[in-house]
């Protein structure tokens, strides 16, 4: 009796099958065809993962390989984690274990295909940051590929607590004490080209106070770009900005420019200017002396100092004191301002001690208080000829000049204020 027809087949079947092949004996080839073909498929239907099966093991018991599946690309694995980009569900995470070949993958836990995956080659950056505002420590994981034709960005949160013995399949052994982050991150550098860019402290700490977590220091600033919410995160490497669709990051070496624009008394703006890149293209698109700028708003007067030393301390170059620049920054016709900061260059020195946006803000301050002067001095009458016109500019003044107010208003309006003259005579 061949040995395939009897592990194939049942017992009493296989007893009829031995019987049947004597009396017909030209049939000996079909029983034997029909026994290798069950024989298959019932070693196919093994290797599947059975979903019952699943369910009734321990969640740490490692998952088998297909033989589809390369030896070289077993995965490491962490199950049950929330992905916002390029999809927003909760997915498995795989950590090929092949540095040259593999990638990292998002699996469906359901029906175990991939959702979408980015190779470790092509992976240029990948940031770890904490989620903002949150009552519950929590971190965000931001991939960026080396460009838009490589794949698309990834961003994914894992827990602050430690991790779940059962969810995770990995090779490594995993301390008990280990949380979430500490496992991921060291996948991850185990496998990418750099490794994981987290914020320092010493870099810069945000002086505005965590309503949600009181105590604990913030690495991040609120800011605004175009109407989408965001935080921005200085970190020793570059400035990233999350997390809504797309996410951005500013490496030190692309950085063209960082300038301060709209500063009021409680928030100013802060714009990045940025070398193009050409990422689609072999030839360049453009030249270094045509960055792209991008700005970002509604950021807290209270970090201005931190954010500056931060800047200058990166060798980070500040434009905020470009001409182009200055009437928006101090929302303000500021021609005088002008002319006083192109005198032999000599604001230079002085900038670098007191630094761009401190300046601007000391400025805003002087300003602030010409206008009050402005306004204490002001008189309905014709032209300052009353007698309480002349003790207000005597005792506002108090140098001798007389009629002070009078020279602010033609200094400030130019021209319109000769109209103004001939208006009331």
């Amino acid at each position: 009796m061949p040995l395939s027809i009897e592990r194939t087949v049942p017992q009493n079947l296989s007893a009829r099958i031995q019987n049947a092949i004597p009396r017909y004996p030209d049939l000996a080839d079909l029983f034997h065809d029909i026994a290798a073909y069950i024989a298959e498929t019932t070693t196919l239907l093994h290797l599947q993962p059975n979903p019952q099966q699943q369910q009734d093991e321990p969640k740490s018991k490692k998952r088998k390989l297909s033989p589809s599946i390369p030896d070289h690309d077993a995965a490491d694995s962490i199950t049950d984690l929330s992905f916002s980009i390029p999809q927003r569900k909760k997915l498995k995470l795989e950590f090929s274990r092949n540095r040259q070949e593999g990638a990292l993958r998002a699996t469906n836990p359901t029906t175990t295909s991939t959702e979408f995956s980015l190779q470790w080659q092509e992976i240029e950056y990948c940031v770890c940051v904490p989620v903002p505002e949150k009552a519950q420590p929590q971190y965000n994981y931001c991939i960026f590929p080396r460009d838009e034709e490589h794949g698309e960005q990834i961003l994914f949160t894992v827990p602050g607590g430690k991790m779940k013995p059962e969810a995770i399949t990995c090779d490594d052994v995993v301390d008990p004490e280990e949380s979430y982050k500490d496992v991921v991150t060291r996948m991850l550098n185990k496998r990418l080209k750099n490794p994981v860019l987290e914020p320092d402290e010493k870099e810069f700490v945000s002086q505005v106070a965590q309503a949600h977590r009181k105590g604990e220091k913030a690495v991040h600033v609120k800011a605004f770009r175009g109407s989408k919410d965001g935080f921005l995160f200085l970190l020793p490497l570059g400035i990233l900005h999350g997390f809504k669709k797309p996410l951005s990051f500013f490496p030190f070496h692309a950085i063209h420019s960082i300038s301060y624009t709209s500063i009021l008394q409680r928030t100013f703006n802060l714009n990045i200017s940025v070398f193009p890149t050409s990422s689609s293209s072999s030839a360049p698109t453009s030249s270094p002396s045509e960055p792209k700028e991008y700005e970002f708003s509604m950021v807290d007067q209270a970090d201005f100092s931190g954010i500056d030393a931060y800047v200058r301390r990166h060798g980070l170059q500040d434009a905020s004191m470009a001409e182009q620049r200055r009437a928006k920054r101090l929302n303000i016709n500021g021609v005088g301002k002008v002319k006083g900061d192109g005198e032999d260059g000599e604001g230079g020195a002085g900038d670098d001690e007191e630094g761009e946006l401190a300046k601007a803000a000391r400025e805003v301050e002087e300003m602030d208080d010409e206008d009050e002067e402005e306004d204490e001095n002001f008189d309905p009458g014709s032209e300052g000829e009353s007698e309480g016109s002349g003790e207000s500019s005597e005792e506002d003044e108090g140098d001798g000049q007389g009629n002070g107010g009078g020279d602010i208003v033609g200094e400030e309006l130019g021209s319109e204020a000769e109209d103004v003259s001939e208006y009331n005579d």
